[in-house]
């Protein structure tokens, strides 16, 4: 299947659309967790997760101001207001070295690790997501 087919899929089978009610943003935070189960994803997949993650925070922006970062700057602010020490996640991370090198933006997010510290902050995995400027 092409990348365009792929994409196309996507969308016909979940079609994005600013999200106005609580129904439509778990429906929409379902169909990205979906996304965020499958080990790897492909170009347009990423494009589409993306893509929800930003109807997501424009719905929750509606609703409480939150701090315009996200990625590894929320990390690091999540971690502060908690208490927690980078070496607490080194279970995510697997490694020390690692935990350092996605804190000092040496490193990226895999979805795998999005999604754990989702959990545990209890929070959207898009807000792991880099913003599109």
């Amino acid at each position: 299947m092409s990348k365009s087919n792929t994409y196309i899929q996507l969308l016909t089978q979940f079609p994005p659309r600013p999200i106005a009610s609580e129904e439509e943003l778990s429906a929409t935070q379902d169909r990205i967790d979906e996304l965020l189960d499958k080990k790897e994803l492909c170009s347009d997949e990423r494009d589409y997760l993306n893509l929800l993650g930003t109807l997501v925070y424009e719905y929750e922006q509606t609703l409480e101001p939150i701090p315009d970062i996200s990625g590894i700057e929320l990390l690091k602010v999540l971690l502060q207001e908690s208490g927690l020490k980078e070496n607490d996640l080194i279970p995510i991370f697997e490694t020390e070295l690692r935990v350092s090198s996605v804190l000092n933006n040496q490193q990226q997010l895999t979805i795998q690790q999005i999604t754990q510290l989702a959990n545990l902050f209890h929070i959207s995995p898009a807000a792991f997501l880099p913003r599109l400027s």
